[in-house]
């Protein structure tokens, strides 16, 4: 009664399903509350099965209200198999606005593979992990740049060493309709939902639909048509079902992210002004952007530079830096 993780849906169940999963942590208001974390299930009869999941951290929107939108609109006899989505996955942090949950300091997408007996952020990574993706063909996880970063838009896959497994997730990532996808390699004991999913047996997708902690007409209208394209490709559906019709995709470039070199972080309190825009082909040695010193006026600002060729991936929006943040990164093209 007082840890784990409680829920009451069925999984093979057909129809729509909207329920909860709940997660016990006792605090001074209320001590024997629980987290609750909606979950919606949709079934018709046998087929492929999909998990689609927002607010893995709480300031990044598209995704949370493409999949609140997702719930109202898709209907159980338009479709084949199982669709399961959680619009707001990290729930406390989405209700405060924020990357990381405000009553335990979790960040899920760090947080896997999580433990049964942990924190709820840890214990809700347990349960994603060794309950719900190991019982769908694909998890597609939505992100953005949340409320300090600017991110191109763009598909994401983790390095999977099973060369099957690879190229499964390469194809499907393809069929997104977004202009970049780009490999990331965090190694087989990667902390996150992309690493949890290649551990349990699924297809990982991830993406990054925009930044700024707000959405725009052009962020929402990829991130509902990434999602139309997904469940078109898979399968599920026969027709879209936020877009009129299916719109073709463009080649897509692909792009890697593997070293820290490819990153340029503060070391020192500034105020940092980036030099290029997101998708910028950039070379080693170009300048990447200022770091001024608002608090003394005397010195020049500090050029930074770019360590390697690549694409510009990513942004800080806060002008205001520490030590230790991120300003800026650049991708390999790898194709």
């Amino acid at each position: 009664m007082h840890t784990g993780l409680f829920h009451t849906f069925d999984l093979e169940r057909d129809g729509k399903t909207l329920s909860h999963l709940g997660l016990p942590f006792s605090v001074d208001r209320s001590p024997y509350f629980q987290i609750k974390v909606p979950i919606c299930v949709i079934r018709n009869g046998e087929g492929p099965s999909v998990l689609l999941m927002a607010g893995n951290h709480g300031d990044e929107y598209e995704g949370e209200l493409s999949l609140a939108r997702l719930i109202r609109r898709l209907d159980p006899t338009r479709m084949r198999g199982r669709v399961t989505i959680l619009p707001l996955a990290n729930t406390p942090a989405v209700l405060a606005a924020r990357r990381c949950s405000p009553l335990d300091g979790g960040n899920l997408n760090r947080a896997f593979p999580g433990e049964a007996q942990g924190m709820p952020t840890q214990r809700l990574a347990h349960f994603l992990e060794t309950e719900l993706f190991p019982r769908h063909d694909v998890v597609f996880d939505i992100h953005s740049g949340g409320t300090s970063m600017a991110h191109l838009l763009c598909a994401l896959i983790e390095t999977n060493t099973d060369p099957s497994g690879h190229q499964a997730a390469l194809s499907l990532m393809r069929r997104l309709g977004l202009p970049f996808g780009f490999v990331a390699d965090n190694g087989p004991a990667a902390p996150t939902s992309m690493g949890a999913a290649r551990r349990a047996g699924a297809i990982g997708l991830s993406g990054e639909f925009g930044g700024g902690g707000a959405t725009t007409p052009e962020s929402m209208a990829a991130t509902e048509g990434a999602i139309d394209n997904l469940l078109l490709a898979l399968g599920v559906t026969d027709a879209p079902v936020f877009q009129a019709s299916q719109t073709p995709a463009s080649p897509m470039r692909l792009l890697a992210l593997s070293r820290q070199s490819q990153a340029i972080y503060a070391v020192r309190r500034g105020w940092f002004e980036p030099a290029k825009p997101l998708g910028a082909l950039v070379a080693a040695g170009d300048v990447a952007g200022f770091l001024h010193d608002l608090e003394r006026l005397d010195a020049p600002e500090e050029e930074l530079r770019f360590a390697e060729d690549g694409v510009v991936l990513s942004h800080r929006l806060h002008t205001m830096c520490e030590a230790g943040d991120c300003l800026m990164q650049v991708a390999e093209v790898i194709a």
